[in-house]
């Protein structure tokens, strides 16, 4: 017997309640929504920009020519990010304000959830993983950076609904949200495709969630989705083959202690609470879990695990033959945490108690924010900008600059335009303060070429010998014991044109002065 198109509704379980939400519900989510949005302004601007924010201005800010030329030789994921960011740029260029695209981007993600968790459960759950979300000190550390992360969170969460929405009801708007979703997820980073993989699983290991697992006539549809996403991100593949693990060769293998720590980055430093409130919402479906049973219940605590664990566990696996995990990438699947412990918290009886522990649990997550603004967890915030300003607040005229890798004149140029001003009409006025750079360099300003390369000693002695002193900026350069190539060349190369050296240290940065004696 052929199946009807549109879902049953008892099959699907928990449907959303027909009736208007109270006026105590909805002040509820709207006072969720301020405190997320507050929590996020707070602090915006009190730690110093890195490497990885300036370079995400930078990029935004080239001509389009070098901006499109870069793109596609090094720097296609986070693609979206960088195409917004330099819309953006158009309203303000402080610091405040280039963060604050990540803040709005994160506040969107609030009714995300909302809006999936009220649809897998209902609307209590929803908002339990709205407030949980609005209060997440990783969600927020993310949401206060000027970087792809606020973006693939929202993204994904909208990616998932939306397959959810259609898989409801199926209709060709929450078809289209979801093809348009996921691609802009993918372009926002390129680990987005984890969570396609893990909506494949969902429905091809799973099973489709209606009380016969088989496949429906609209897998159809959904097949043209995977199809038209596929194409659709067909450059950004193409990119992949292309560059192969070369961006990311920097990453470190993972360890114990690092899922220990991200375990309680994610949980606010409670993962105990967090692992409990999971645990209720698995183990009433534990016998199923393993099986293509087919129903609602069973099929959407599949999927949230799926979307939790299947990115995570590949990542780790992978990392094994070569680095690929990094807490950070992993961010779009915090959504699911929520939402998982969310509807846990919010299945204990009687009601008011599992309101109780929502509330206790808020306010454990509320007090650990301040650690947030305070401190750097999950990676080491870097001196470019103390190591920049120390070079111009010291340049004489005459002075040249060489940068050890050429990414590194990425934060340099970003530190060296707030000197200049923010407002400056003109780029001359920037290009003539602090020292003439010798490397990299194609032109007037950055172009696409000076994100690559390395100097060569040929290169130094041809150019050095013009001026009386030389600064060098290192960066990720290896150790004092053991330095990489670059290093040990200009270590060896420039002291025997200009024998004084100086040398100062910041976080991750070494700036040294070669002068004649």
């Amino acid at each position: 017997m052929q199946p009807s198109r549109a879902p049953n509704p008892t099959a699907i379980g928990d449907r959303l309640q027909p009736e208007s939400a109270s006026k105590a519900h909805w002040l509820a989510f709207l006072l969720v929504l301020i405190t997320g949005v507050a929590v996020r302004l707070q602090s915006l601007a009190s730690k110093p920009f890195w490497f990885d924010e300036a370079f995400s201005v930078e990029v935004a800010r080239i001509d389009w020519r070098n901006f499109l030329r870069l793109l596609w030789w090094r720097e296609a994921n986070m693609s979206l990010y960088y195409v917004l960011l330099r819309a953006w740029l158009h309203f303000g260029q402080s610091p405040f304000f280039i963060r604050s695209l990540s803040v709005a981007i994160s506040a969107a993600s609030i009714p995300a959830i909302y809006w999936l968790g009220s649809m897998l459960y209902n609307r209590r759950v929803g908002l339990s993983a709205a407030a949980l979300l609005a209060l997440n000190v990783y969600d927020i550390r993310y949401a206060q950076e000027a970087r792809s992360y606020a973006l693939l969170v929202w993204l994904g969460t909208l990616s998932s609904g939306f397959l959810v929405a259609w898989l409801r009801k199926p209709s060709g708007r929450h078809w289209r949200g979801y093809v348009v979703a996921s691609i802009l997820a993918v372009y926002a980073h390129f680990y987005a495709l984890l969570l396609l993989a893990a909506h494949w699983l969902a429905l091809r290991w799973a099973g489709w969630p209606r009380h016969d697992p088989a496949p429906p006539r609209e897998a159809g549809e959904l097949r043209r989705a995977w199809v038209a996403i596929g194409v659709a991100v067909l450059p950004l593949l193409i990119f992949v083959a292309k560059t192969g693990a070369g961006p990311i060769r920097w990453i470190e293998r993972p360890g114990l202690r690092d899922l220990f720590q991200v375990s309680a980055y994610i949980t606010n430093g409670f993962p105990a609470i967090y692992f409990l409130a999971c645990l209720a919402t698995v183990f009433p479906r534990r016998k199923e879990l393993l099986a293509r049973v087919g129903n609602w219940e069973t099929w959407r605590v599949q999927f949230l695990l799926l979307w939790l664990l299947f990115p995570v566990v590949l990542t780790l696996l992978l990392s094994f033959a070569r680095p690929v995990f990094l807490p950070r990438y992993m961010i779009f699947c915090l959504p699911a945490l929520l939402i998982l412990t969310g509807a846990g918290l919010a299945s204990v009886p009687p009601k008011w108690l599992g309101a109780v522990l929502v509330g206790g649990t808020l306010i454990l997550s509320a007090r650990m924010i301040p650690y947030g603004y305070s401190h750097d967890f999950d990676t080491e915030r870097d001196g470019a900008g103390a190591a920049t300003n120390f070079v111009l607040d010291h340049t004489q005229p005459g002075d040249a600059i060489v940068f050890h890798i050429p990414s590194t004149r990425v934060p340099y140029e970003f530190f060296r335009s707030l000197r200049a001003g923010e407002n400056t009409a003109s780029a001359k006025f920037t290009a003539r303060l602090g020292p003439e750079i010798l490397f990299p360099r194609h032109g007037a300003g950055l172009d696409y070429q000076d994100f690559t390369g390395k100097p060569s000693a040929e290169f130094l002695r041809a150019t050095v010998p013009g001026h009386s002193r030389v600064w060098v900026m290192l960066m990720n350069n290896g150790t004092a014991e053991k330095p990489d190539p670059t290093t040990m060349m200009l270590t060896g190369v420039l002291p025997t044109i200009l024998p004084k050296v100086e040398r100062w240290g910041f976080p991750r940065v070494e700036v040294r002065l070669y002068a004649r004696e």
